[in-house]
């Protein structure tokens, strides 16, 4: 066919982003004009404007109750400002969209519901308005461009023995010639929408989330086109999420079956679906980002493997629900599967994954594939309750190996199981194509777990076919110094100056740990800021911290010490001693000197009651779920030693009232490093319920774990929501004081460990920087996995194009403080930082080989 033809097509595929800017239009505007030189004819289909689909709805959410015509009144400003932005004015056709929105929501508001056929026609009005914006723009500069609507090419059919779905169709990917020779008689280039087309009765259907590629791979099925391109807003395909990996490679070239794999496990940048239209017609599909054009991409095709078994990718789908499924007499029981499944399938539920034993059949759900609301899942388990026992276990995430032949390299994977350990693992498949090997674990640990098993794992070799740069060396083309306000840059030279007569050292900038302070102590719905005193118990830092008006929250009586030293005339009531599993003397000291208590556990209650007869203490409660980066910071749930478990509270009550104790206060504390601001809330919610049994109790200490950004591209945590959540909590139960007590929010950023380069070395792909200081000045890494940033200080403003691993002076293996970063080129004697290391840091150091620790230097 393609032979036959005298015009050869390429389509292109542009994403919401890449559609949302007068800067990201001139560049497809540039983009086209290439494809054009290339004397092909082009058909571009693109997305509707970033943020809009989820406005539209928000729209059909809110319509119902009448409150629809303010989203419409953003979108339409939405609309109105690129319009502005683009030099054009608002084509009629996005006018009528959107007067036909306003009159859609005031019938949906008239009758109280919204059929699929509403919801489908709303849905579409994105794409339909974006090409409109799309093909006024490229007529005004000069690209002649035919508008054409999908709905008039792209005909969606029925799944086999179903009716049509208005909301997730598909549609025939066959060589359509009479559509060729339509194109070929149209000018200019072809502009059409993505994620739309029309039912066979020519209603408006939709083609579902990460439809626009779909209708990409489509179109260019239908037109047998030379290439299909997916622009979007990272340059390619990648080993892990970029964004969440820095380390991440590029992967150049990948075969059809390695991109679906990768694709269908929870990469975000292509969607599944489009690779099957490509792959049956042999067009190669190339992904490519519209921000840098000029960036090599990842080509997907039909090409050969590129030899031998290896790891490619790691990958991490979120929102995973399981269904466990119990029934001793399964494993002897004909047809149990097929009776299970038919309830999966009259609920119109997906499986994904599945796991099987004698007693035991495990499903999961992916909620990309179902609707997983309460009511759908709650539907479906008392249906399969009628066959056997169930069990909804979730949220959970599948983190997925992902290569060729990977059954010939599980052998050298043991190193990489070791880090699961300490992890809950629900399921484990192996996919029958021999392309993944995948475990369901808690959905809170998938982002960490993917770090370190990509530094493990993923390593390029010479000439490597498939892994590309890193995500970092092909972003930071600029000095690593760029852009950035951290205090350290400010302060180079002085940081610089101190490291004279040093080999390493750790500063702390007092000026930031007030600014963090003041940050807190703006928060209106927290009564008290207990710093934590076990992340830095530096003197100055808690002299500092008392001045801005903090309390210290303390869990030995040396930290009671070392405050009272540092800051003697710090009111008893200051102070709140925390222990957990310490001698009973510990309980008697704080208590002779009238520092207030909490009891971690019933022991104390039942052995100890003497102690407490009369006095006013707080109880931790284990509100039994933990969180945070790693398990050995989550301080909730079975697996954790600290807190009073749920299920003993009738014995705490019972305890507490034999032993003459007032319980005046609740704590929980979760875990540390993490950002959900509904984890604060729902310990709230848990310690609340728990005050019902205790009258006197009129605190709710919620603990810290408060989240800082272990990379310089993620957001911080956001602070103003968390005020507002607990000050929805505060009104409801106006009762409670809350508490909170962070300690390495406070610190960590306001520290810095420096460190001189002592040695480099190569070994193979691999170069390494040693510095004069290692895991016993700076155990995290090693500990937690945690991630730092680290400069060269000394060559700031020199751009950082070599992948490094720093490694410090100690006798152990795990003794690194980075892997694959990427430095400007070292030398001896330069000044290495390791940023956000102001908190358990110092406070963990170590002589470990009889090395002496980084001293603290306070600024």
């Amino acid at each position: 066919m393609r032979e036959s033809q005298a015009v050869s097509w390429v389509v292109l595929k542009f994403g919401g982003t890449s559609v949302s800017s007068r800067a990201n239009w001139n560049r497809i505007a540039a983009i086209l004009r290439v494809r054009l030189d290339e004397r092909l004819r082009v058909a571009v289909v693109h997305s509707a404007v970033s943020g809009v689909t989820d406005a539209l709805l928000r729209l059909l959410d809110r319509a119902a109750g009448g409150a629809a015509q303010e989203e419409v009144a953003r979108i339409a400003d939405r609309h109105h400002e690129l319009a502005a932005a683009l030099g054009i004015g608002l084509p009629e056709a996005v006018a009528q969209q959107l007067d036909e929105l306003a009159r859609t929501a005031g019938g949906i508001a008239l009758l109280g519901e919204v059929s699929d056929a509403v919801r489908a026609r709303v849905l579409a009005a994105g794409e339909l308005m974006a090409t409109a914006l799309g093909a006024a723009y490229l007529n005004a500069q000069g690209i002649t461009t035919t508008l054409v609507d999908a709905r008039s090419w792209l005909t969606a059919q029925p799944a086999r023995g179903q009716k049509l779905s208005l909301l997730s169709a598909s549609c025939s990917h066959e060589a359509d010639p009479a559509l060729v020779q339509r194109f070929n008689a149209l000018p200019g280039v072809i502009l059409t929408q993505g994620f739309i087309a029309s039912g066979e009765g020519g209603q408006t259907v939709v083609l579902g989330r990460g439809g626009s590629d779909t209708s990409g791979a489509y179109l260019a099925a239908r037109l047998t086109a030379a290439r299909l391109e997916i622009w979007t807003d990272v340059p390619g395909m990648f080993s892990a999420n970029p964004r969440a990996v820095p380390s991440a490679r590029l992967l150049k070239s990948l075969h059809y079956d390695e991109a679906q794999e990768i694709a269908t496990s929870g990469a975000k940048v292509l969607h599944p679906r489009c690779i099957m239209p490509v792959r049956q017609h042999g067009i190669p599909l190339y992904v490519y980002a519209t921000q840098a054009p000029e960036l090599p991409g990842t080509i997907i095709s039909a090409g050969p493997a590129d030899g031998g078994a290896r790891l490619k990718a790691i990958a991490l789908r979120k929102g995973i629900t399981l269904i466990a499924m119990d029934s001793p007499g399964m494993w002897h029981e004909v047809g149990f599967l097929a009776d299970a499944f038919a309830v999966f399938r009259q609920h119109g539920m997906s499986v994904d994954l599945v796991s099987t034993s004698e007693t035991n059949v495990t499903v999961s759900l992916d909620p990309q594939a179902n609707a997983l609301d309460g009511d759908e899942v709650d539907a479906l388990v008392e249906d399969l309750g009628r066959l056997c026992r169930v069990r909804v276990i979730g949220p959970c995430a599948s983190l997925s190996l992902l290569g060729r032949d990977i059954r010939a390299i599980i052998h050298r994977l043991g190193e990489a199981f070791e880090l699961f350990e300490e992890q809950h693992i629900y399921l484990i498949s192996q996919a029958a194509n021999d392309l993944n090997f995948t475990f369901v674990i808690d959905e809170d640990q998938g982002d960490r777990l993917v770090t370190l098993l990509h530094e493990l794992l993923i390593r390029p070799t010479a000439h490597d076919p498939v892994l590309g740069p890193t995500w970092e060396q092909i972003t930071q083309p600029r000095p690593d110094g760029a852009a950035r306000d951290d205090w350290w840059r400010r302060r180079r030279a002085e940081l610089l100056g101190l490291l004279d007569r040093r080999a390493a050292a750790y500063v702390v900038d007092l000026a930031t740990v007030r600014a963090q302070a003041q940050a807190l102590l703006a928060l209106t719905s927290v009564s008290r800021i207990c710093y934590a005193v076990k992340a830095n118990a530096h003197p100055d830092i808690l002299r500092c911290l008392a001045a801005a008006g903090l309390s210290f929250e303390c869990v030995s009586p040396g930290e009671v010490t070392r405050v009272r030293e540092a800051v003697p005339a710090l009111a008893r009531s200051r102070l709140l001693f925390t222990p957990n599993f310490a001698p009973r003397s510990e309980y008697e000291l704080a208590l002779r000197d009238e520092v207030p208590l909490t009891v971690d556990n019933l022991h104390a209650l039942r052995e100890w009651p003497e102690l407490f007869r009369g006095r006013a203490l707080f109880v931790r409660i284990d509100t039994g779920r933990g969180h945070g980066h790693h398990q050995k910071v989550r301080t909730a749930g079975t697996l954790s030693k600290f807190g009073v478990p749920l299920a003993e509270l009738d014995e705490l009550e019972s305890a507490a009232a034999a032993a003459g104790a007032r319980v005046v206060g609740l704590h929980a504390h979760t875990g540390s490093g993490h950002f959900e601001i509904g984890a604060w809330v729902e310990a709230a919610g848990v310690l609340a319920g728990v005050a019902q049994r205790f009258a006197e109790v009129g605190v709710l200490n919620l603990g810290g774990g408060l989240g800082v950004p272990e990379r310089p591209d993620r957001p911080p945590l956001d602070l103003s929501a968390l005020d507002a959540a607990l000050g929805r909590f505060r009104a409801a139960h106006p009762r409670f004081e809350l508490w909170l007590e962070p300690g390495r929010f406070l610190v960590a950023s306001a520290g810095v460990l420096l460190a001189r380069v002592t040695q480099l070395k190569g070994k193979g792909e691999l170069h390494y920087v040693g510095v004069a200081t290692g895991m016993n000045s700076l155990i995290r890494p090693a500990l937690y996995g945690a991630w730092h940033e680290i400069v060269n200080l000394s060559r700031l403003d020199e751009p950082a194009g070599r992948l490094c691993t720093v490694v410090g002076p100690i006798c152990e293996s795990g003794d690194v403080l980075g892997h694959d970063r990427l430095l400007p080129q070292c030398r001896e004697g330069d000044v290495l930082l390791v940023a956000t290391a102001g908190a358990y840091g110092a406070a963990m150091a170590s002589h470990y080989n009889l090395r002496e620790p980084a001293p603290e230097v306070m600024l």
